[in-house]
C-alpha cells in the first residue's frame, strides 16, 4: 500500500469567514472540491426542494401516465423487487406511494435460493397467470429481455425501473426509467434503485415526498452509490428524517440494533441498519423486510423485527461456520502457498458465500471463490478479489466453458456452475492468475493537527459530510509518534488500543484486526492513518482515532544496528530497500501475499547491490545458499526466514507410511489428485500424503498404471532411510529448524561471523 497526501488550493478567506469554517473544515471542504459559493451553498443548505425535475429523467412522463392509467382503470399492479436492502426499501418506497393514490398494488420480492438474482421468467409467468396488468420493476430488470417480452405478450405491461449497467442487449417495457440512460436530460446518474424509485414517486405526486427518504437513503448507503450531488441531498435529509421516524418498523429496528433515535449517523445506517435488512434475503425471504418497512402497527413492527434480529445473529454464525471451515479446508488441501483459492462445501449456506469469500480474501490475500449446492443439485458462488487483479476479467473469457450464470464486476462475482467442472476451474483460475504489480494506492487529507483535539473536532469533520461513495471519510496522518499505552484486546487479542502523542497533543487510537503489531513493531512505526470518531464510555464523550494503515520506517537508533532478528514476526512492514528470496518459487507468492513493491523484490542469485536495508524473507536450503546471501556488503539486514519451499513442515511418521501403503492397495482405482480428498480420512494433509508418495515411487513401492496409483506386486523389501528423496528433505528439514530456532543474539552472532568470514 503506498499514501499520497491529498493537494488543493485553499479557499477564499471570505468564503471561510460567510461559513464560519474552521481551519480543519476549510481545509477538507477544498480537498473535495467543494470550493465556491455555488457549491458551499449547496452542501449546506440544499433540500429535496433542490432535486432535479423528475421528468428530465429517460422515460419518466411515460411511466407516470402509464401508472396513472392502470390506478384509473383499477387494474392490479405488482412491484418486481430484489432482495437486498436497496431493493427492500425500494419496493416499499414504490408500493407504498401507489397505496396512497389508491392502486391495487402488490409486491414480489424474489427468493435469493429459489429464484436467484433479478428477472425470473418462471415469476414472471405466475403474476401474469394472477391477474396482474401492470409490473413495475425496481432496482432490477436490464437483463430482464426474455421475461419483459413474455409479459408484454400476454398483455401485461412493464414498466422498468433500474441503475444497473446494461448489458448487449436491452429489453423493451412501456417505458424504461433508468438514471444512467444513454443521453438523458437528468443531471445525476448515481442513483440506486431506491433512489429510482423516490424519484418517480415525486413525479407521481408531484411532491418533493420528504417522508420517503429515510427509506431512499437506507437504500443509497447499502447499495454504496454516490453521497455527492443528489446523493448528498438524499443522505443529509434522509438522515434527519430517519432520526424522527415514526415508521414502526424502523423504531423497532433501531431499538433491537441498539441505536438511539437523534444519533444516528450514516456509519449506523452502514453497519446496523442496513446489514439487517441484508439478512433477511440472505437466510429467508425478504418479503418479512418489506412487510417490516410497511407496518404501521408497533406490536407487529416489533414481532416482525425480532425475527429480523434472530435472522443476523444466525446470519454472523453462519459466516463464521463457514469461513472456519474454510480455513480448515486451505490447510487441509496445502492451499497456503496457492495464488487463488475455490472453496466448496454442498453444506455451505448459499446466503453467506460472499461475507465468506470477503472474509478469506482479508485473512488470506488470495482472490476467492467460494462454492456450495443448492436443492436443485445445481452449483452457486460468490467470488472476491484483490487490489490489482480483475476478478470479472478473468473469468468472463471462461463463462462459456465453465459456468451456466456469470456476472460482477473488478472486485466481486456471482455464479452457477455444475460439479463436475470445479477441479477445472480451480485449475484455470490458479493459471490465469496475473497481479498488474503495482502496488494500491490511497489517499489521505492532510497531517492530522494534535493540539487543541477534543470532541467538538468530530463536529467540525462532520460539517464535510455525510460520508460514503464520492465522499470518503477523512484520513489523516500522524507523522513519527510516540506510542504509549500500547496494548492488545478483544476474545483473540487480534485488535489493538494504544495512545500517539506529538506536539503536546494526544490521541487514544484504536486498532481494529491489527493484532500483528506488538511492542517490537512499535519503533518502526514511522506514520499512522487513521480516521476520527467519538467514544462514548460511562456517558462520557472522547475523540479516538480508528487506525486506517502504517507506514513503517527503520528507527532512528543512537547506535545502528547491522543484523536485525525478527523472525518472530508474521507481519511484513515494506520499508526495506530489497526483499531477498533464496527460492524463485516464492516470488509469485511474496508479490502477492504481502503488498511488497516488486521492483524491491530479487533472488539472492541475482542480486548485486550493496549498502541497502535487506531483508532475508524466505530460509535457505542449505548452508551453501545462505554463505552465498551473507557475501553482500548491507547496510542492515534483517532477518525473517518466513517461507520455505520444503515438500513437507516434518517427515510424517513410519506409520503413516504404512497406512498410506495399505489404502493404495486396498483402493487401485484412485488417481494422485484423488488423494486430496483421502488425506483427511488418514489424518495427513495434502502434502504429506504427497510427500509420501513420492518416496514409494523412488523405492518401487508403488506405480502409476494409466494414471491410477497401484501398488507394485511382492516388492523389493527396503528401508524408508534408502529413499534419497526422504534423507534430503530431512537434511533440509533440520537446517531450516535450526535457523528458526536458534536463540537471537546465538544467531545474530552466527551470521556476523559468517559474513566477516565471507569479507
Amino acid at each position: 500500500m503506498k499514501w499520497k497526501e491529498k493537494t488543493a488550493e485553499e479557499l477564499d478567506p471570505t468564503l471561510i469567514e460567510k461559513y464560519q469554517l474552521s481551519p480543519l473544515a476549510a481545509k477538507l471542504f477544498s480537498l473535495r472540491g467543494i470550493n465556491t459559493d455555488e457549491k458551499l451553498e449547496f452542501w449546506f443548505n440544499a433540500t429535496e426542494e433542490d432535486l432535479a425535475d423528475p421528468s428530465l429523467m429517460h422515460d419518466m412522463d411515460k411511466a407516470v401516465e402509464q401508472i396513472n392509467q392502470a390506478i384509473d382503470n383499477g387494474e392490479k399492479i405488482t412491484i418486481y423487487g430484489d432482495y437486498d436492502a436497496d431493493g427492500i426499501t425500494a419496493t416499499t418506497i414504490m408500493t407504498e406511494t401507489l397505496s396512497i393514490l389508491g392502486a391495487d398494488v402488490h409486491y414480489f420480492i424474489p427468493d435469493r435460493f429459489e429464484d436467484g438474482y433479478g428477472p425470473n421468467l418462471k415469476r414472471y409467468q405466475d403474476i401474469v397467470a394472477d391477474g396482474t396488468k401492470l409490473i413495475i420493476t425496481v432496482d432490477n430488470g436490464v437483463t430482464g429481455v426474455e421475461e419483459v417480452k413474455y409479459a408484454q405478450e400476454h398483455g401485461v405491461d412493464v414498466i422498468l425501473t433500474d441503475h444497473h449497467t446494461f448489458q448487449e442487449e436491452v429489453p423493451k417495457p412501456v417505458a424504461l426509467v433508468h438514471c444512467n440512460y444513454p443521453g438523458q436530460k437528468y443531471p445525476f446518474d448515481d442513483y440506486c434503485g431506491a433512489g429510482v424509485a423516490y424519484t418517480i414517486c415525486r413525479c407521481l405526486m408531484q411532491d418533493t415526498m420528504p417522508e420517503l427518504l429515510d427509506l431512499a437513503m437506507i437504500g443509497t448507503i447499502g447499495d454504496m452509490v454516490k453521497v455527492t450531488g443528489e446523493g448528498h441531498i438524499i443522505v443529509k435529509r434522509g438522515l434527519e428524517v430517519l432520526n424522527q421516524t415514526d415508521r414502526p418498523g424502523l423504531r423497532a429496528l433501531i431499538k433491537n440494533a441498539g441505536l438511539t433515535l437523534g444519533q444516528i449517523d450514516e456509519t449506523d445506517v452502514g453497519f446496523n441498519i442496513a446489514p439487517r435488512l441484508n439478512a433477511v434475503g440472505r437466510l429467508a425471504n425478504a418479503n418479512l423486510a418489506v412487510e417490516l418497512l410497511l407496518s404501521d402497527d408497533d406490536v407487529a413492527a416489533q414481532k416482525i423485527a425480532d425475527q429480523i434480529e434472530d435472522l443476523n445473529e444466525k446470519r454472523k454464525e453462519l459466516t463464521t461456520e463457514v469461513y472456519e471451515k474454510c480455513l480448515q479446508q486451505i490447510k487441509e488441501n496445502s492451499w497456503r502457498r496457492a495464488n487463488t483459492l475455490v472453496i466448496y462445501d454442498p453444506s455451505f449456506h448459499e446466503g453467506v458465500l460472499g461475507l465468506v469469500a470477503n472474509k478469506v480474501v482479508e485473512a488470506t490475500h488470495k482472490p476467492t471463490i467460494v462454492l456450495t449446492k443448492n436443492k436443485a443439485g445445481e452449483i452457486k458462488g460468490s467470488g472476491r478479489s484483490i487490489s490489482g487483479f480483475n476478478l470479472f476479467n478473468a473469468l468472463n473469457p471462461l463463462k462459456d466453458e465453465l459456468f451456466t450464470k456469470f456476472g460482477g464486476h473488478d472486485f466481486a462475482c456471482g455464479l452457477s456452475m455444475t460439479e463436475d467442472k470445479i477441479n477445472l476451474l480451480r485449475k484455470t483460475f490458479e493459471d490465469n492468475f496475473q497481479v498488474d504489480g503495482e502496488l494500491e494506492t490511497k489517499d489521505f487529507d492532510m497531517e492530522l493537527p494534535m493540539q487543541n483535539l477534543s470532541a467538538e473536532t468530530m463536529t467540525e469533520i462532520k460539517q464535510v459530510g455525510p460520508f460514503g461513495t464520492g465522499d470518503p471519510q477523512p484520513i489523516f496522518s500522524i507523522t513519527e509518534p510516540q506510542i504509549t499505552h500500547f496494548f492488545k484486546m478483544g476474545k483473540t487479542k487480534n485488535h489493538v488500543k494504544f495512545t500517539a502523542n506529538k506536539n503536546g497533543g494526544s490521541l487514544s487510537i484504536v486498532g481494529f484486526n491489527k493484532g500483528f503489531l506488538n511492542n517490537q513493531l512499535l519503533p518502526f512505526v514511522n506514520q499512522l492513518f487513521v480516521t476520527l470518531s467519538l467514544n462514548i464510555f460511562r456517558n462520557k464523550v472522547t475523540l479516538q482515532g480508528i487506525m486506517d494503515g502504517i507506514d513503517f520506517a527503520a528507527p532512528k537508533l543512537a547506535v545502528p544496528t547491522s543484523i536485525i532478528d525478527l523472525r518472530s514476526e508474521d507481519y511484513v512492514m515494506g520499508f526495506a530497500d530489497r526483499y531477498l528470496l533464496f527460492d524463485k518459487n516464492n516470488l509469485s507468492y511474496v508479490q502477492n501475499s504481502y503488498g511488497i513493491d516488486p521492483k524491491k523484490i530479487s533472488l539472492v542469485e541475482d542480486y548485486q547491490a550493496s549498502d541497502e536495508t535487506a531483508v532475508l524473507l524466505d530460509v535457505p536450503k542449505n548452508q551453501m545458499q545462505l554463505d552465498q546471501a551473507l557475501a553482500n556488503n548491507y547496510q542492515q539486514l534483517y532477518l525473517r526466514f518466513l517461507l520455505d519451499n520444503l515438500p513437507v513442515e516434518s517427515i510424517p511418521a513410519k506409520s503413516y507410511f504404512a497406512k498410506v501403503l495399505k489404502y493404495i492397495y486396498a483402493h487401485p482405482t484412485l488417481k494422485p489428485e484423488d488423494y486430496r480428498t483421502v488425506a483427511p480420512y488418514l489424518g495427513l494433509d495434502y502434502d504429506s500424503v504427497l510427500f509420501i508418495l513420492r518416496v514409494f515411487f523412488e523405492l518401487d513401492f508403488v506405480t502409476l498404471d494409466q494414471g491410477k496409483l497401484m501398488g507394485v506386486k511382492d516388492p523389493e523389501n527396503k528401508p524408508l532411510t534408502a529413499s534419497k528423496y526422504l534423507m534430503a528433505t530431512n537434511s533440509q528439514i533440520k537446517f531450516v529448524r535450526q535457523l528458526r530456532n536458534m536463540p537471537s543474539q546465538q544467531l545474530i552472532t552466527y551470521v556476523n561471523n559468517l559474513m566477516k568470514s565471507n569479507d
